[in-house]
């Protein structure tokens, strides 16, 4: 039988090859070649997109770009979702990359939260790990665990770093 521990390292260390492509609705200067990253599962869109971003916004004029944000086969990806949970949910029974259509314009007012900054990001996991240790271990670990370990916990997960790695 399969030990927990090798569980949660397939899942940390999981990675999804992914294509991005900007959609034919982005008014581009030229030709916009696809971009391709490993994104890891257990990350946010937000954290790992910063190549993705500069790789498009070189095609595009700067009075076209807005906020970034991806869809896959129509619909919006939740920025506030993991990664590897987006897959799951929208694209598990697809071949491989995973395509994702890049926006800079017609933000999804309705379907999506905006986010600005890594710091609404870091709040809202910070926030998941709070809720997610109170259900399991009723607090115990997060309320033992110095500020200096939760920032260390956020640096790993933003910086996709293994030697960060936090049992909770």
């Amino acid at each position: 039988m399969t030990d927990d521990r090798d569980v949660l390292r397939d899942v940390w260390f999981g990675r999804i090859p992914t294509c991005f492509t900007l959609s034919q609705d982005e008014i581009t200067e030229r030709e916009a070649e696809p971009y391709y990253l490993l994104l890891p599962r257990v990350s946010y869109f937000m954290l790992v997109t910063d190549k993705a971003k500069k790789h498009f916004q070189k095609v595009m004029r700067q009075e076209d770009v807005g906020e970034m944000w991806f869809e896959y086969e129509g619909l919006p990806l939740k920025w506030h979702y993991p990664i590897g949970l987006l897959f799951d949910l929208h694209a598990s029974n697809t071949a491989l990359p995973w395509n994702i259509l890049v926006h800079f314009k017609n933000f999804p007012e309705k379907e999506l939260l905006h986010c600005t900054t890594k710091d609404a990001v870091e709040a809202h996991f910070m926030s998941c790990i709070k809720e997610a240790d109170a259900l399991k271990h009723k607090s115990q670990v997060i309320n033992e665990m110095q500020k200096k370990d939760h920032k260390q916990l956020w640096m790993g997960l933003q910086n996709d770093n293994d030697s960060n790695n936090c049992q909770l």
